[in-house]
């Protein structure tokens, strides 16, 4: 890939600034914020794009940072640059209410999408983290980030147990985490969904059993009633005279309800009145008879249809069951309802009591979920065990091409790198090994743009522009000469960014063709 132009339409301080490339080493030189960051900025922020931050890191992210000074309204580039031997013009508006991008190709007018991955597979597989961490070098971030940790686990997992190049680690881990995270979803909404439905059994268990109870007292307190009036009535050869009187009672008018025996006491206390008290005074005292039985009479039948109970009279009419005041047949018919009732009710508390057994049982579905899970868990930690360190190979090649590099970078006083798990680095001299902390700010600063570039070979086919942002302040003369001919001789395009003129004279020693743009 080469970059072929710039055009920063609004960015930062920059308005309609164009700035053109070429193959080899280009010395971009500027003083202090004359806009050499924002350059570097530029062309990650037009490859990658730049998201505004939320809440108070939006006052320091990227996007404010190089929000244009004027117009912020219009916030926009292009970047041209060739890849596959096609050029491709891709323009960005970065403002928040009019954000898009839009990617054609120069040689046939081809219009792609950057939203569906047409930009990704144009970089192929350079993103932004490994951007940072390998060809772009950014000022005083000499050290590259622990992605590159990752990336190099990714290459390593690839190329050294699948055999491919699609794999990701990360987002394979992440993938993974995700199906254990939804089958535990799944076997804890089983759970709960089960305990729901146990719940609510139970509860009309609960309403059931105190129906079989309420209906077990009951047809016991029948049977103790028919047995009871069944013996009485065997011992009188009838029912009781007390219930026939209170069914005589309810059947007969209330004008029946004088008793024939107080009749006819009154009958004969009349006639003989009539008939043995002398002349006047027995039609006297016969209409006066005849007056009281009638008055006695009428206030019979008044009180017989208009009883008031007593308050004692209510309260035992209220406790004693209505069934004592039935007769036998009546007493079976409800204790035989009752029976079948209470059988039902059985028969229904039994059946609940079955399906809350069921439901206490591991079902299938969550059998599936603790299978799903358990898998995934081993697909985690196999994954995990494949992957541990960098993998013999991969480091092997490292420390070849990393050796090769800080040994020529450094005229051969290091000949030798070791790189360790999480991208420690120590280095050989003489047959000794130093730890990169034990060295001067310099070499550690070498070692790590070794690091850079042997890891940019190693992730990706395609070699990218070298973006270099005041890189080599800590070096030597010396070894600043042996770097940018290393530069020269093995990478297509550097873009080298510096606020003085020594790279410059060293690039005219050394008779290494450049190309000089002044950042102003």
């Amino acid at each position: 890939m080469k970059i072929c132009e710039l055009l920063l339409k609004n960015f930062g301080k920059f308005e309609n600034k164009s700035i053109s490339f070429s193959e080899g080493i280009q010395v971009l030189h500027g003083e202090n914020e004359s806009g050499k960051s924002t350059l570097h900025s530029f062309i990650k922020g037009m490859l990658f794009g730049i998201e505004r931050g939320r809440g108070r890191a939006a006052n320091h992210d990227t996007y404010s940072k190089y929000e244009p000074w004027e117009n912020s309204s219009y916030y926009a580039g292009r970047i041209v640059f060739e890849t596959g031997g096609r050029h491709f013009i891709l323009d960005r508006s970065f403002d928040k209410y009019g954000r898009k991008a839009s990617l054609v190709c120069q040689e046939d007018a081809e219009e792609l999408s950057v939203k569906d991955g047409d930009l990704v597979m144009l970089l192929n597989g350079l993103d932004a983290s490994g951007f940072d961490d390998t060809v772009s070098v950014a000022q005083l971030k000499a050290r590259p980030g622990m992605s590159l940790a990752a990336e190099l686990k990714n290459y390593a997992t690839n190329y050294y147990v699948t055999g491919g190049n699609e794999f990701n680690l990360e987002k394979s881990l992440q993938a993974l985490q995700e199906r254990k995270k939804d089958a535990e979803k799944k076997i804890r909404e089983t759970i709960e969904e089960k305990q729901k439905k146990r719940d609510a059994i139970e509860q009309e268990m609960s309403y059931v059993w105190r129906d079989v109870h309420r209906l077990t007292e009951e047809n016991d307190r029948l049977e103790e009633e028919i047995v009871s009036r069944r013996e009485r009535m065997e011992k009188g050869g009838t029912e009781e005279p007390e219930v026939k009187q209170r069914v005589f009672d309810e059947i007969r008018p209330p004008k029946w309800r004088v008793h024939p025996i107080e009749i006819l006491i009154f009958a004969a206390g009349i006639i003989a009145s009539f008939l043995l008290v002398p002349k006047p005074w027995n039609s006297f005292l016969t209409i006066v008879l005849l007056l009281c039985g009638i008055i006695y009479i009428w206030n019979r039948m008044k009180i017989s249809k208009q009883q008031m109970k007593t308050e004692p009279e209510l309260i035992l009419e209220e406790i004693t069951p209505e069934e004592e005041k039935l007769p036998v047949q009546k007493l079976l018919w409800e204790f035989n309802r009752n029976a079948e009732e209470l059988c039902e009710k059985q028969i229904q508390y039994e059946n609940l009591k079955e399906t809350l057994e069921e439901l206490c049982e591991v079902t299938d579905e969550h059998k599936r979920y603790e299978e799903l899970k358990e898998a995934v868990q081993i697909a985690a930690k196999r994954i995990i065990e494949l992957s541990e360190g960098l993998g013999e190979k991969l480091q092997q090649d490292l420390d070849v091409r990393i050796s090769a590099i800080i040994s020529e970078i450094t005229d051969g006083k290091y000949e030798k790198m070791v790189l360790d798990e999480g991208l420690s680095l120590s280095v050989m001299s003489k047959g000794r090994k130093i730890p990169a902390e034990h060295l001067s700010q310099g070499t550690i600063e070498q070692i790590y743009f070794a690091l850079r570039m042997a890891s940019a070979e190693v992730l990706y086919e395609e070699e990218y522009p070298i973006i270099l942002d005041d890189t080599f302040v800590s070096y030597d003369d010396k070894r600043l000469q042996y770097t940018l001919k290393w530069l020269y001789q093995n990478k297509k395009q550097v873009l080298l960014f510096t606020c003085q003129n020594r790279e410059e004279e060293l690039l005219k020693q050394l008779e290494i063709p450049y190309n000089k743009i002044e950042i102003k």
